[in-house]
């Protein structure tokens, strides 16, 4: 639990800890850390799984690491969004003084709610306002089989179909946070959906129109856990109750994946919320971002 070191560091003397970026002696650390919670740190073990390595990577992403000594305790991706791995809030004051030394600047921090609002709290404190902040993001899961009947329309995605599913995941992303995608320039995004309609983790259905009805993609993949993010109905088709139909069709197209599917929705959103419930999703923790 993340509550687990904030004790013991009040017991001691904190001239022991350090925080650097990780390297490749470190992987087998982070994977171990990360493992602690597969659910929750789904994100960064699925980047383990595509790179093989906690190196920084040439798009200039890395992770920092928190040490008691030499013993890998707390840790945070830094990419284009910041993620917290099992990262107590007791340490995130080192994570947050290393990433503003860096320079970068983040679209998002997201992850398990108290290590992200403790480690926002301290950004603040150097001087990084958010424009947005969700503070409870029920992470849902289901391993079991969907509770309600699939709709069998929902199918894998495929690059003969990227024309039109870029424009409709573009709808989603502004619809969810308030501003588009192509922002700066079209080529990151569209190189992303492109990305995963390849490897097989966009799914979706497009009526005969041509017309995208619903879409979700499986944003983070690993052999144990599936996280769907992306999850989007055409908005004139909305209120047909059809939405539940392609949820139960997304958890079983990602049980080809992985036994467990997991994702995280804003406690707000309660129609989809009892759209989850109808599947058979039930909580297993709270998410919180921040949006920069």
């Amino acid at each position: 639990m993340l509550s687990k070191v904030a004790p013991w560091l009040a017991s001691r003397n904190e001239a022991g800890l350090g925080v650097r970026v990780l390297g490749a002696a470190d992987t087998l650390a982070l994977r171990a850390l990360a493992n602690e919670d597969p659910v929750a740190n789904v994100f960064i073990l699925a980047h383990l799984d595509s790179v093989g390595t906690a190196a920084p990577t040439s798009g200039g992403a890395k992770v920092y690491g928190v040490f008691d000594d030499d013993r890998l305790i707390g840790a945070c991706w830094a990419g284009a969004n910041m993620v917290p791995v099992q990262l107590d809030p007791a340490l995130v004051e080192h994570i947050a003084a290393a990433a503003h030394q860096a320079g970068r600047r983040y679209a998002s921090i997201f992850g398990p709610a108290e290590s992200v609002l403790a480690l926002y709290s301290k950004f603040e404190q150097l001087g990084h306002f958010a424009h947005e902040v969700r503070e409870r993001q029920p992470l849902l899961t289901i391993s079991g089989a969907p509770a309600i009947p699939v709709n069998p329309s929902l199918t894998f995605g495929t690059m003969a179909d990227f024309d039109r599913i870029l424009p409709a995941c573009a709808a989603m992303f502004e619809e969810e946070v308030g501003y588009s995608p192509f922002l700066g320039g079209q080529d990151f995004y569209s190189r992303r959906v492109a990305g995963l309609i390849r490897q097989g983790h966009s799914l979706v259905h497009i009526d005969a129109d041509g017309t995208v009805v619903f879409k979700a993609e499986l944003g983070a993949v690993t052999r144990d856990v599936t996280q769907v993010q992306g999850v989007w109905m055409n908005p004139g088709l909305r209120g047909r109750g059809e939405s539940a139909g392609y949820m139960a069709a997304v958890v079983n197209l990602a049980k080809t994946f992985a036994p467990v599917t997991s994702l995280y929705v804003n406690d707000f959103n309660a129609k989809a919320r009892a759209t989850y419930e109808r599947v058979g999703f039930t909580q297993a923790g709270t998410f919180a971002t921040v949006l920069f």
